[in-house]
């Protein structure tokens, strides 16, 4: 409709110009030479009306369309007063401005809607420019994993943290991968997955990140529960045969049918089986009370003096020294247990010295940001190697001649069922930070 009346009003002048041009031609022809020179500034004046015709549409043409190039389309085009030919074109830059200015409004609200939702979740999402390390969006859920401030540039991460750095941005991740990140001076396991695109002429990475660690400390959870079941069939298997073999003597026995030579077999029998089963009961039997926590107010400084009278006898020539910043520092927990488990992590670290010369291990204490109370065992004996660090607490796991593989395990499912976390950094030849987090 536009292009039709441009075209109708356009053609119209060049009509009036060959007209007046033919007209002057046949003028200078016929010698009328003043007639002639009147019809040129006629023609002089439509050519001026087209010029200026197509000059002023086609400048609102141009400046539309740098408007669309600069993404501007906040103009509104007034119609009224105008030539018919305007009217439609104005209306319908107005009908353009509009409908990309609905199409904006929806992407604005659908976007926000998403960057919402994407908030609202504890997975940390991040998308960023590669080339320059411009970030281009992160949740909050991002920073608090990672343990960083707002982040503009991803070089800000490098100069705080090489490792963090190299691992989440210049590792590139095709499937999920459970790794293993240090960030606010403790480890977490995390499931990073990334990938690449463009975004026109960028190309841009996604990293997305979920923290894994209370998901496996809960399938741990289950697991445990499964052990215990089994480990009751096997006690069950063990007692049956027992007290089918006792039966059997006595009746034996009763009817006066039992010689000195099956007697000794059968009680030796019971006897193999017996020793067998109090083996077994005294391995395990520790991980039956982990059920329920009887919860109140420890006082660190009583539990650092109870610990220091039982464990200074039995140091083996290892000085072990308690070191508290608050005397008054205090943790929510089943006193008892927490006992259990510094008493396991402060043998472990005596025998884990028993070969320096000066053998030393360190209990601290001290109060960390957001409530939580930070309980550190630390010795200087043979470490931890790297390889076997991340088994230490699957239940059974043991490089001691004489280790059950439980101590860890146990110490970390209490922890956990105390709503906390047990840590390890350890190096070969320099020792070992064992290290319990309680929450506020």
């Amino acid at each position: 409709m536009i292009y039709r009346r441009f075209s109708v009003l356009l053609l119209w002048r060049v009509l009036l110009l060959t007209l007046f041009l033919a007209a002057g031609i046949y003028l200078v022809l016929k010698e009328e030479y003043a007639l002639a020179v009147i019809s040129l500034f006629v023609v002089i004046g439509i050519l001026v009306s087209i010029f200026y015709f197509l000059q002023k549409r086609l400048t609102l043409v141009y400046d539309f369309f740098e408007a669309v190039k600069y993404r501007d389309f906040s103009q509104n085009f007034v119609v009224e007063k105008k030539a018919n030919d305007l009217q439609q074109l104005y209306r319908g830059f107005n009908l353009v401005n509009a409908t990309v200015r609905t199409i904006q409004a929806e992407r604005e609200t659908q976007f926000l809607y998403l960057q919402k939702i994407l908030e609202m979740i504890d997975i940390g999402i991040m998308a960023y420019d590669t080339t320059s390390g411009r970030v281009m969006w992160l949740n909050e859920a991002f920073l608090k994993i990672i343990d960083q401030p707002h982040i503009k540039q991803v070089q800000f991460v490098e100069k705080r943290n090489p490792e963090l750095y190299r691992k989440l941005f210049i590792q590139y991740y095709a499937k999920p991968e459970n790794v293993a990140l240090h960030a606010r001076s403790e480890g977490l396991s995390v499931l990073v997955s990334n990938s690449l695109f463009r975004l026109e002429d960028q190309e841009c990475k996604l990293i997305v990140l979920h923290n894994i660690e209370n998901t496996l400390n809960q399938t741990e959870a289950e697991a445990w529960k499964k052990l215990l079941s089994v480990m009751t069939h096997e006690i069950m298997n063990s007692i049956g045969p027992i007290s089918s073999l006792a039966a059997t003597l006595r009746q034996q026995a009763e009817g006066q049918q039992l010689d000195a030579e099956d007697l000794a077999m059968g009680l030796q029998s019971i006897e193999n089986r017996s020793e067998g089963l109090m083996r077994f009961a005294k391995t395990y039997r520790s991980l039956n009370k982990v059920v329920n926590l009887h919860l109140e107010k420890v006082s660190v400084a009583e539990l650092f003096q109870q610990l220091e009278h039982l464990m200074k006898p039995t140091a083996e020539g290892a000085k072990i020294r308690f070191e508290l910043e608050n005397k008054r520092l205090t943790i929510n927990a089943d006193a008892y247990l927490i006992e259990q488990v510094l008493i396991n992590l402060i043998l472990n670290a005596v025998q884990a010295s028993e070969r320096r010369s000066e053998a030393k291990v360190f209990i601290l204490a001290k109060a960390q940001e957001e409530g939580k109370v930070l309980i550190q065992v630390v010795d200087n004996g043979a470490g931890i190697a790297a390889d076997i660090q991340d088994k230490i607490f699957v239940p059974f796991f043991t490089t001691k001649k004489a280790g059950s593989g439980v101590g860890l395990s146990l110490s970390k499912q209490i922890m956990t069922l105390h709503g906390g976390k047990i840590q390890v950094q350890s190096e070969v030849g320099l020792g070992t930070r064992v290290s319990l987090v309680f929450n506020g």
